[in-house]
């Protein structure tokens, strides 16, 4: 059996193009991955079933960056098969007044020695590690207003959409 990876030219942007764009949801977004340390990340295994693993999510110098041990299965997913999700850690109990946000992109490899170390110098981690820089497909914010949940969606290149949907056979709306 061959594995075929299917790819899609869906247009991605770097964390500081989406910040450009919409400054106030890159911050929100920023700010809710920065409130906990281990976010869930979801790779492609070489059968297309999803992979779901712990990772730190680290926003520097106006990019998102992965960072993985050496060898690891999802850095090995990801040289394979770029596309990723990553969703920022709920945090504790049942409430969400915050609201959550989830990631979808590509990851690029970096594999330069003088960025690795470069980089390396900056977070203060030991080598050797995999790094991938996050280029962005979409970045979702859902959270309730009552009596709505609402999802904020940005794409690059398209304005963002938001959508209340209610508990009732109602439509959405969609701003």
């Amino acid at each position: 059996m061959t594995n075929t990876v299917v790819t899609t030219h869906t247009k991605a942007a770097g964390w500081s193009e989406f910040s450009a764009a919409e400054p106030a949801l890159a911050e929100w977004a920023e700010r809710r991955f920065g409130a906990y340390r281990h976010h869930v990340l979801a790779t492609l295994r070489a059968d297309g079933s999803p992979r779901l693993t712990g990772l730190e999510a680290d926003f520097r110098g106006g990019e998102l960056w992965l960072g993985m041990m050496p060898g690891s299965r999802k850095a090995l997913d990801l040289r394979r098969d770029p596309r990723f999700a990553l969703h920022a850690n709920p945090g504790s109990g049942d409430g969400m007044t915050d609201g959550d946000v989830r990631i979808a992109g590509r990851a690029v490899e970096v594999m330069e020695a003088d960025a690795l170390a470069r980089y390396a110098d900056e977070a203060e981690t030991p080598l050797p590690f995999h790094l991938f820089r996050a280029e962005l497909t979409e970045v979702v914010r859902t959270y309730v207003e009552d009596p709505h949940i609402v999802l904020v969606t940005w794409r690059p290149g398209r304005p963002v959409r938001t959508v209340r949907r209610g508990n009732d056979d109602a439509p959405p709306t969609v701003d």
